[in-house]
């Protein structure tokens, strides 16, 4: 594990400062590994005055005019940055490429190969003669063994390397001041105290203190997640650094303005470093999937060890059958439990399910995140840029006393009855107010190729959403600002929060008109009048009125609302060429008529609500963290499906009662504000879990952390979305982490186990339904799969036990396991659903519920006391470090104990990949059914061909081959017997394939009945029984190749018809089965959600063109 670092920023001693020397903040690690020590980077130079960081870092700066400062000089910049090292990320460490491989190879189940393959060529050093077939035998279960590692490890690199092809690796450049003169640099040799030069559109190279800016507004939500560009100056009234207004961090981008900082810290000890280093720190659980393979595989191993063991000390004692002949069985008898072609069947089908998934724009870089999505019970989702555009879109307009709406909205929506579309024709006001939007922001379009909508702005957010408007709805916007010229400026400041111009544009009584816009309250206080649509009017309290009504339903929303307001300026004493000056001033800042209000908010993205909606039905918890204001957070949660209920307050204002008196049963929605989140109690913890609808508001990167591990501890598979820096740490720790492609981070990238390729939330639901798809299709290929191993498994039991000749041998088995077994199985992988709008109605197969969360703590109590050094881990924070022997050995322990037994037979809601009906079919049912199918062709061959009877082959079978016997009056030489068994061993196999064809189809049936359209919906299932069938029958019936295999050419087709007639008595069964497990245990689906919207929000619909 990397070593632990905590960000901690100190406060100095100083009247009312707390006597800590440092403060928690926004980004401190969770509890750490407290046997590892601990590095901290403290940040206090936001409380230091300029000169006292210029003093700090040794740098000439000039702080009234920074463009004079003198800065580093080179010199000085190389030592430091020799002594320090290059600006930039230490990217994580990776495990080398031969090493990933062997963990693979020497996973359980290719090892159980191995040592199989192994044991063959001992034999064969024993005894050629005897045991020459295990030459062919066990070069087949070593190439299995590294093929199965092959698989795996080649879809690991091919993810890996698409991955690598979508990070950021074109170097970064930025300006400094070095020896009084500004130089581009490749932002690595950036050097703490180097003077960087911040313009409009850069991203921060390094994080910096801010001796001098212009306007300048930073992009932090990356970092903290908020939406809005926040101000930075030279100034600074906050404790915490997060929100401090001197600083500016690495990774953030400057979208208005410019500006000069001082560096003060880089590469891994900016904020995104330690964020980073939060990410290094946290391991991701196994994924379901894999537990319940590598349980299976361990339950099948063993069985087939003690088996083998049991019989081969049968045979040695029992049948004296000798070392060599004891241990073959014993290998026979060990392959043949072991379904050898079931881990590349699973990577197969699980590569072929990645790649549906990257044609739908989900890349998995771990193929059992394929199958975890599909798991999830419960969704942590980012809010900005993640459920919303991360782009300010103007929504509503009230000018000219009406109310319209700024896009399309889906007919019958609520906004659809309060609105009209807007019309800037439908008034003077709606025209004014238009022109307005148009030309007084300061944000401008990069270029006026392409579509309007797709177009990069550079400026401040709320702009960008103002001139996206206009650009849209007013024809001749890209030549507005040279038809009417800026004259005057006044810029946006925290002192008046209004902006005016004044531009040269024509009107009854003059060449000139002022625009202003700002804060609503602001702006009417410098209102006499307002546009009634026609024209102005003294304002009245009416107005004033309608005006608060307005104001309060746009808040009401989360929405951001400027005002708009405008003065004619009359010829008389403003003419077309007045010089107008800032100071003194000379431009009117009264008297203004009010045009109207609009509302601009960061939109949820296309498709949004209803993937929200269709996760919440198919009974998958979806919440939101967010480092956003909780009303945003809350405004957006209740548009898109997260929040439908009301929440505690809502609840108490609505009965005009105190919140207290409002039982907890009563509320199934909360929003808890991150400051309080350190302290919420256990009991507090366990209450908001409990409710359905939850957002979490003004979380840090370790809140989101914390919040990942309280759900997980509850039993949750939690997903996690996000595209920040600060939502990387959940990312890494989530089940599975979703990251975005084109907004997301590098590091949110790496951390991340799925990316979503085109930024599309709603791309989620189609990976779920994915995962969801591949589980039943896993099931479906896992059961045909084992249901085969119990004819072969009685075919070695039987020759042991009845002594007749064995119905199969160790070679035919891996060619069933590895030919058309694994060919038929393979086509699961392209089976459509049974019932596509079932799946998404299924319950999440591992619910947590009171139930389960009372076993989980049970269990863990049970751990905790067995292994107490495991509990004082957990109570850190963190997972305990075990070697791999250490673990091996106490799942050895686990495997023999009563607890072991009783918690894997224990009922639960789960539905896990190997259960007790796939079991009770494949082993009990099916395949005791195909044993007998099996023998009646095996013993049927051996009569028809040679009149060999059963009676015969049981009585004779201990020296089969041997040597010559008569009976019945009749001599059966060896070389008799030796084509006998080469009929029925062919006759054996060949029955297998037959009954499987029909198992086939039988195994479809998850959800429904074994018939159906859906049954045949799957072209490659025929393709899959054609391509095994003939494999099989080359296999009996090609001359050159029975000869490896021992299979005999001259069987009868009348074996076939008896296969066949085998295969229907199993479908018959089948069908019985299914009718009867469907009355008594029907499929439980999820109950519908009152109230989910699942109509397109507005966004969806067109939006801005």
């Amino acid at each position: 594990m990397s070593e632990n670092k905590t960000i901690a920023f100190a406060e100095p001693n100083r009247a009312g400062a707390a006597s800590s020397s440092t403060v928690n903040t926004a980004v401190n690690a969770p509890p750490v590994n407290k046997k590892k020590e601990g590095k901290s980077v403290s940040v206090t130079e936001h409380l230091m005055s300029i000169p006292e960081v210029a003093a700090k870092y040794n740098v000439s700066i000039d702080a009234a005019n920074p463009q004079d400062s003198q800065g580093l000089t080179a010199a000085e910049a190389a030592k430091r940055l020799a002594d320090n090292g290059p600006n930039q990320l230490t990217p994580p460490k990776k495990r080398h490429w031969l090493l990933r491989f062997l963990d693979i190879l020497l996973g359980l189940f290719n090892l159980m190969l191995i040592v199989s393959g192994i044991a063959c060529y001992i034999l064969l050093a024993i005894n050629y003669e005897a045991n020459y077939q295990n030459s062919y035998l066990g070069a087949i279960l070593l190439i299995v063994a590294f093929g199965n590692a092959f698989i795996e490890f080649y879809q690991q690199q091919k993810s890996a390397a698409i991955l690598d092809s979508f990070m950021n690796l074109i170097p970064s450049l930025c300006y400094v001041i070095r020896d009084g003169q500004t130089k581009q640099i490749s932002a690595k040799e950036l050097v703490l105290g180097d003077l960087v030069v911040v313009r409009s559109g850069d991203k921060l190279p390094a994080d910096v203190f801010v001796i001098g800016c212009t306007e300048l507004k930073v992009d932090n939500s990356s970092l903290t997640g908020e939406a809005d560009p926040q101000t930075r100056s030279i100034k600074n009234t906050q404790e915490n650094p997060l929100e401090a207004t001197n600083l500016a961090f690495n990774g953030t981008l400057a979208v208005v303005g410019n500006g000069y900082g001082i560096v003060i810290r880089t590469g891994d000890n900016t904020v995104i470093g330690q964020i980073a280093s939060l990410t290094a720190n946290e391991e991701r659980r196994e994924s379901p999937l894999s537990v319940e393979i590598e349980s299976f595989v361990k339950l099948i191993a063993s069985i087939a060890a003690v088996t083998a063991i049991l019989f081969f000390i049968i045979s040695m004692t029992v049948k004296n059958a000798g070392i060599s002949n004891s241990l073959n069985f014993a290998i026979g008898t060990f392959v043949s439990f072991v379904p050898e072609g079931l881990p590349a069947t699973v990577t197969m089908l699980l590569s072929f399910a990645a790649a549906r998934m990257a044609k739908r724009q989900v890349l998995c870089k771990s193929l059992q995140g394929v199958e975890t999505l599909g798991a999830i019970t419960l969704l942590a989702t980012d809010k900005t840029g993640t459920l919303t555009r991360n782009q300010m879109t103007l929504t509503f307009v009230w000018t000219g006393l009406k109310l319209y709406f700024a896009q399309n909205l889906p007919e019958g929506s609520q906004e659809a009855q309060i609105a009209a579309p807007f019309d800037q024709y439908a008034s003077d006001a709606a025209n004014e107010l238009l022109h307005a939007a148009a030309i007084n922001p300061t944000a401008k379009f990069t270029s006026t190729e392409g579509p309007i909508a797709t177009r990069e702005i550079l400026g401040d957010a709320t702009e960008a959403g103002l001139i996206r408007f206009a650009a849209v709805k007013l024809p001749n916007f890209d030549t507005a600002l040279n038809l009417y010229p800026k004259v005057l400026e006044i810029p946006f400041n925290s002192t008046n929060k209004w902006a005016m111009t004044i531009h040269k544009k024509k009107h009854a009584t003059g060449s000139l008109m002022l625009y202003i816009k700002g804060a609503p309250e602001r702006v009417l206080k410098l209102c006499t009048s307002i546009h009634d649509g026609k024209a102005a009017v003294p304002m009245t309290d009416a107005h004033k009125a309608q005006f608060e009504e307005m104001y309060t339903l746009f808040a009401s929303k989360g929405h951001r609302v400027l005002a708009f307001a405008c003065l004619a300026l009359p010829e008389s004493q403003f003419p077309e060429n007045f010089e107008f000056s800032k100071d003194p001033i000379n431009y009117p800042t009264s008297n203004f008529t009010f045009l109207g209000l609009t509302s601009l908010e960061d939109p949820p993205k296309h498709g949004v609500r209803e993937a929200v909606g269709k996760c919440r039905a198919a009974g998958i918890r979806v919440m939101m963290v967010t480092g956003d204001h909780p009303l945003t957070a809350e405004a957006i949660g209740r548009k898109i499906n997260m929040m439908l209920t009301d929440t505690k307050p809502m609840i108490a204002k609505k009965r005009g009662v105190s919140e207290s008196q409002v039982p907890e049963s009563d509320v199934n929605a909360i929003v808890i504000h991150g400051d309080s989140i350190d302290g919420l109690t256990e009991e507090q913890w366990t209450n908001i879990f409990d409710k359905e609808e939850i957002i979490f508001a003004r979380t840090s990167p370790k809140h989101k952390l914390d919040i990942v591990k309280r759900a997980q501890g509850r039993g949750h598979i939690v997903g996690v979305t996000g595209d920040g820096v600060n939502d990387s740490p959940a990312l890494k720790k989530a089940d599975l982490g979703i990251a975005m492609n084109i907004s997301g981070s590098d590091v949110s990238k790496e951390a991340a186990a799925m990316i979503l390729l085109d930024d599309n939330f709603a791309s989620t639901i189609s990976g779920i339904e994915e995962g969801r798809l591949i589980f039943q299709n896993l099931k479906k290929s896992v059961q045909y799969t084992v249901t085969h191993t119990m004819p072969e498994v009685w075919a070695n039991l039987l020759y042991i036990i009845l002594s007749i000749p064995l119905p199969l041998s160790s070679i035919l088995i891996l060619v069933v396991d590895l030919g058309f077994e694994l060919i038929i199985a393979l086509t699961y992988a392209f089976d459509v659903s049974e019932n596509p709008a079932g799946l998404m109605k299924l319950p999440p197969r591992k619910p947590v519920t009171p139930l389960s969360i009372e076993r989980l703590h049970r269990r863990r109590a049970l751990d905790h006391a067995e292994y107490p050094e495991d509990a004082v881990a957990h109570e850190e924070g963190r997972e305990p470090e075990l070697s791999k022997g250490t673990k091996f050995a106490r799942g050895l322990k686990r495997f023999f104990s009563k607890r072991f037994w009783t918690e894997t037979f224990e009922k639960t809601e789960d539905e896990v990949l190997i259960d007790g009906d796939v079991l009770s079919y494949s082993y009990l049912e099916a395949g005791t059914l195909q044993t007998l199918g099996c023998l009646c062709c095996y013993f049927f061959a051996m009569w028809y061909h040679k009149g060999v009877t059963p009676y015969e082959a049981m009585k004779f079978g201990g020296d089969w081959g041997a040597k010559d016997y008569d009976f019945q009056g009749r001599r059966v030489t060896g070389q008799d017997q030796v084509e006998a068994l080469a009929l029925g061993q062919s006759a054996y196999y060949l029955a297998i394939m037959f009954q499987q064809c029909f198992n086939h189809f039988i195994c479809k049936a998850r959800l429904s009945n074994p018939w159906g359209s859906f049954m045949f919906a799957n072209k490659w299932s025929f393709l899959g029984i054609l391509v095994g069938g003939v494999l099989s029958l080359l296999i009996v019936y090609i001359p050159p190749v029975n000869v490896a295999f021992l299979t005999s050419w001259h069987l009868t087709p009348y074996v076939w018809l008896m296969g066949l007639g085998w295969g229907v008595v199993l479908y018959g069964y089948a069908i019985i089965r299914i009718i009867v497990k469907r009355r008594f245990a029907p499929i439980k689906y999820t109950d519908d959600i009152p109230g989910l919207q699942m109509f397109p929000t507005r966004w969806s619909t067109g939006g801005a063109k």
